[in-house]
């Protein structure tokens, strides 16, 4: 599921060929700032301890929470028009639910399902929406208008929403979390130059990959650090 607080999509690129719009950077270097500093007093401490936790739980866990996204991925995909990937979908939640034992397991992708990531923004963006000026949200991270604008509904489609145990939800939610920044670990040191500035044109090229599939854009770096932080 895409992550709230601080979490960074380190999604290293080259150079983008569109300057990303960011009238607001003064405010949103600010805001990364911060961001950042929270992330080292908090959530990368946290992660870092996470990490020892041996790989069988590790993968479980991952597993459990992508297994959870696959309703979103279901009627994200819908709503893009590719009803063969909102079957995948739709399947890869059956099977993992069941013969997954709840999702920790992934016998779907072994059956030759393959796993997508599809969010409300991403649907936007191919209807046509514009993302607008690029955001540094506090204790979000990047967005755009129009993603930030999509999250309400992202949030509706995920499982999670609609637990009726609140405890239970936040929970699964700071697990989510740190669960993700704990898989960015690896890929901290590919962050080169002004960090502002580079989060900032991951993050746009990387929602532009998304959107498109990764199709008519030749990156194989992009491609490579895609099926990473998917994988």
């Amino acid at each position: 599921m895409k992550k709230f607080l601080f979490i960074f999509p380190l999604l290293a690129a080259p150079l983008i060929l569109a300057e990303v719009n960011d009238p607001l950077e003064k405010v949103n270097r600010t805001f990364f700032n911060i961001n950042e500093k929270v992330d080292e007093v908090a959530l990368k401490p946290i992660a870092l301890t996470y990490s020892k936790t041996p790989d069988p739980i590790k993968n479980g866990i991952t597993n459990f929470f992508r297994n959870l996204k696959e309703i979103d991925n279901t009627l994200n995909q819908v709503l893009q028009g590719k009803p063969k990937y909102a079957v995948n979908d739709l399947s890869r939640f059956l099977i993992n639910s069941t013969l997954g034992i709840g999702g920790f397991l992934d016998p779907a992708s072994s059956m030759g399902l393959e796993r997508h990531d599809e969010d409300f923004g991403q649907t936007l963006g191919l209807w046509g929406v514009s993302p607008g000026p690029y955001l540094m949200v506090p204790f979000l991270g990047p967005s755009s208008t129009r993603d930030l604008l999509s999250r309400p509904i992202s949030s509706f489609l995920e499982v999670t929403f609609h637990m009726d145990d609140s405890n239970v939800r936040l929970s699964l939610s700071a697990l989510d979390a740190i669960e993700t920044r704990e898989r960015l670990l690896e890929v901290e040191s590919l962050l080169s130059g002004d960090k502002y500035n580079f989060v900032r044109d991951s993050y746009s090229q990387s929602r532009e990959y998304e959107i498109k599939d990764g199709l008519n854009v030749e990156d194989a770096f992009t491609d490579d650090m895609d099926d990473f932080l998917i994988d």
